[in-house]
């Protein structure tokens, strides 16, 4: 089988993994929607903002560096589980000790037990089986579907039925203990080998090196993605971060998954054709042409009919939210039309790149965040974020023409 019609069905799988995921998630938003208050989701979203912060900062780059290579990676396997656990365990480590401090610096003390409570996430995280990489990396897409939706389906029931027992955002997070704890067991029942852990130096350090751009363009992305959460939470409160991140959850869900989509497939179908340059650059224009095209539609959408989709989804509580979320599904569309070249660009063993993207797309945003945020509120935040994103065009077609040249 070509690698079109491997592609095709890779995004037949994808995208069926994706719309079964984003529906669960649909469904579980509005259900808790019902339940917790705007500022109940803002704590939430503080302990989640650590979580993947630190997350991020410690970022290995484990899962792309054996993505990238094209010979076996068994031999990766045990090494690269080792250096998860040992970050899982700093990870958890800090959030549980650092929770009171982190509390206190967002001004909301109640969210101590959420971060300390979230920690048993990360530490459970790094004893999932890396072998699951190989899912993708062998366009296996049919098997990640089913292990991805039966840990999504679990995390996602656990969640509704935990919040509405308690009535607290901490339902939330036994839903992402039992999803990983999930995780852990199908990870080694159905992917292979069954890695065990242990120690290769050599190895540690060929991942370690190959990963640090990896790790600081993961860093760069998250805060660019989630560094307007920290700025609304600090400035304005729980309440308004509520309303931002459910106005975030909404214009990037349906939008991002066009990229998101298009990206896991295309990735390992890049890698393979790294080596071709004139069949990579058509590959990539078409991807580019497709994901713009979608993303654009389902952001007009979002876009002219705000209103209606906040007060018949979520109800009238949440209707402070609709502003802003006209403005992020700009920044979404736009977002999305440039997953394709942060793809060919990590195919391209360019991570150096990406990170210079990212960091362009930082200093634009949090150079005008915080005078929009107190001039406007959450619709300045909003606004921050498509300054940032527009900033990252010209940079990143540069990179992307560069590259194809530098590969002749």
């Amino acid at each position: 089988m070509g690698y079109f019609r491997q592609s095709l069905k890779g995004v037949g799988w994808v995208s069926a993994l994706r719309g079964s995921t984003r529906i669960i998630a649909f469904a579980k938003t509005v259900i808790i929607a019902r339940i917790l208050a705007p500022s109940e989701f803002g704590l939430f979203g503080i302990a989640f903002f650590m979580l993947a912060l630190l997350e991020v900062l410690t970022e290995t780059g484990v899962n792309t560096v054996l993505l990238q290579k094209k010979q076996k990676i068994d031999e990766y396997l045990p090494t690269a589980l080792s250096i998860s656990i040992l970050r899982a365990v700093f990870i958890a480590a800090m959030l549980f000790l650092g929770a009171p401090f982190i509390a206190g610096f967002f001004k909301m003390p109640a969210a101590t037990s959420l971060i300390r409570t979230i920690s048993l996430v990360s530490l459970l995280r790094g004893f999932i089986n890396p072998s699951v990489v190989l899912f993708q990396k062998n366009l296996q897409f049919g098997r990640d579907f089913f292990f991805r939706v039966t840990i999504f389906t679990v995390d996602a029931a656990v969640a509704v039925y935990a919040t509405h027992l308690t009535g607290s955002p901490l339902g939330l997070v036994y839903g992402l203990i039992a999803g990983v704890i999930l995780e852990i067991m199908l990870s080694y029942l159905i992917a292979s080998p069954k890695t065990l852990p242990s120690w290769k130096t050599d190895r540690a350090k060929h991942i370690i090196g190959r990963g640090k751009w990896m790790t600081g363009a993961g860093i760069f992305q998250f805060l660019f993605r989630e560094g307007d959460d920290a700025v609304v939470g600090r400035v304005l409160g729980s309440g308004a971060l509520g309303y931002y991140q459910m106005a975030y959850k909404i214009a990037t869900l349906p939008i991002s998954e066009v990229a998101d989509i298009l990206a896991k497939v295309t990735l390992p179908v890049y890698v393979k054709l790294s080596d071709d340059l004139k069949r990579l650059r058509k590959a990539f224009l078409k991807t580019t042409l497709v994901v713009t095209v979608l993303a654009a539609l389902l952001g007009a959408v979002l876009i002219v009919f705000a209103y209606p989709i906040v007060f018949f989804v979520l109800g009238e509580e949440w209707l402070g939210a609709v502003p802003v979320l006209q403005i992020i599904s700009v920044y979404a569309i736009i977002r999305a039309s440039l997953q394709p070249s942060m793809t060919l660009l990590i195919s391209l063993d360019k991570q150096e790149n990406l990170t210079t993207v990212t960091l362009i797309g930082i200093v634009a945003m949090f150079a005008c965040i915080i005078p929009l945020t107190n001039m406007y509120g959450i619709i300045g935040a909003g606004i921050s974020t498509v300054v940032g994103v527009v900033a990252q065009i010209p940079v990143t077609y540069y990179y992307v023409i560069r590259s194809s040249i530098d590969q002749k």
